[in-house]
């Protein structure tokens, strides 16, 4: 019997990391099916949760208190099995966070930001981008975030061309590598 990607997680959660605008709910919808897993999105949950948009979060309570929300909600999730899990862009920023993700796989998705402007050019839900200039906010968010975001156990570079199933079956993939190198640790 050969087993599957899925066997070898053996119930361990995928915590999708990235930038904002990098697909990491696309893809995390695509990697859940592919692995018959559950899919949770962590702002869509803070979003049901509160009853408001994350702008209005922002707005109203500030980005101290959504990153709170942001943890609450990552805790709670930890303790689910079998989930790919899209975060929010900024979850890695709390040390804190690393305790619920490193229970898992973490996958950062990376992109140009060139990409990830052209893929957020309407997107008006981002309050990190309400600003003059949202490229330069977006490389300054990338540069502060990139160490934290290197500490995935895989990162996948993310093509213009490529579809969510694309990056879905390039992640399931690589599995195998990760797993493997992890049970040598």
């Amino acid at each position: 019997m050969t087993q599957t990607n899925a066997d070898l997680l053996q119930g361990l959660n995928v915590y999708l990391i990235g930038m904002m605008g990098v697909g990491k709910t696309a893809a995390g919808q695509a990697v859940a099916q592919e692995l018959n897993y559950r899919f949770f999105d962590t702002d869509d949950l803070i979003t049901r949760v509160q009853g408001e948009a994350i702008t209005d979060i922002f707005a109203k309570q500030g980005e101290t208190y959504f990153r709170d929300l942001e943890t609450k909600v990552l805790e709670e999730l930890s303790t689910q099995t079998r989930s790919v899990v899209a975060t929010g862009g900024g979850i890695i920023l709390k040390s804190y966070n690393w305790s619920f993700l490193q229970q898992g796989l973490v996958v950062w998705l990376d992109a140009g930001i060139d990409l990830i402007m052209e893929r957020l050019a309407n997107d008006t839900s981002r309050p990190l981008l309400q600003t003059e200039n949202p490229k330069q906010k977006l490389e300054t968010l990338l540069s502060q975030r990139r160490s934290s975001y290197a500490q995935a156990d895989l990162q996948v570079m993310i093509q213009p061309e490529q579809s969510p199933g694309d990056v879905a079956s390039e992640i399931v993939e690589k599995i195998p590598s990760v797993i493997k190198e992890q049970s040598h640790q």
